[in-house]
């Protein structure tokens, strides 16, 4: 069961509008790397978690995502104002002049809708955590890029309260992995003969020693 609250998690505000950083921030609405992708990836792999924690923290971080991509939808409302004018969008996609009615819709800045195909669910939780992980760090670098491209000091602060939410999933999602280490795919992970080869392959190049490997593992961040 989900429940919608009115409030918003983080107050959105602008100085001023701007229709074509609103297509920008429209990636992390209906992008590869945004906030409906992140929500309903760990949705999807929560449903088969047996440990109820990690479960629960799945779950947790995914109702939190949704909040997130409600804190975008309302900075690109904003940012997008009150004039249907698709040249004010220089580069991008235009759908929200000529289609939505300028609705943040479930698009990335070019234009492309969202899709499932975006989703990684291999019902391994090993390999679920990596991929999340993966996830958030690429989520903050593209709140990076966003970032930068903006003066509006308002939307800097959405835009920085929105990296560093996704650095603290980051470091949930690598405590519950060390929790499970030696569990499902990470189980005899990297100890074979085969796995202990190194092909050099780049030649003239530089010599690598041959791996050494050890089960993937993160310090705990809490220390």
């Amino acid at each position: 069961m989900f429940e919608h609250k009115k409030q918003l998690l983080y107050e959105v505000k602008i100085e001023k509008p701007n229709p074509q950083y609103a297509m920008l921030l429209q990636e992390q609405l209906g992008g590869a790397n945004g906030e409906l992708k992140a929500a309903m990836q760990y949705l999807s792999q929560s449903f088969r978690i047996k440990d109820q924690e990690i479960k629960d923290l799945f779950l947790d971080i995914a109702a939190e995502e949704l909040s997130h991509m409600e804190i975008i939808s309302t900075t690109i409302n904003l940012l997008n104002g009150h004039d249907l004018d698709y040249k004010g969008v220089g580069v991008g996609q235009i759908e929200a002049h000529v289609l939505g009615g300028l609705s943040p819709l479930l698009m990335n800045s070019s234009g492309h809708p969202w899709t499932a195909d975006y989703i990684n669910c291999t019902g391994d939780l090993v390999a679920d955590l990596l991929s999340n992980i993966a996830a958030e760090q690429r989520a903050k670098v593209v709140y990076e890029y966003l970032y930068r491209q903006i003066e509006d000091k308002e939307v800097r602060k959405t835009i920085d309260f929105l990296l560093n939410r996704e650095e603290a999933h980051n470091a949930l999602f690598r405590e519950a992995l060390n929790k499970i280490q030696d569990t499902g795919s990470n189980r005899d992970f990297g100890v074979t003969e085969d796995s202990k080869l190194y092909f050099n392959l780049s030649n003239p190049g530089p010599n690598h020693k041959a791996p050494n490997p050890t089960a993937p593992s993160f310090e705990n961040t809490r220390r």
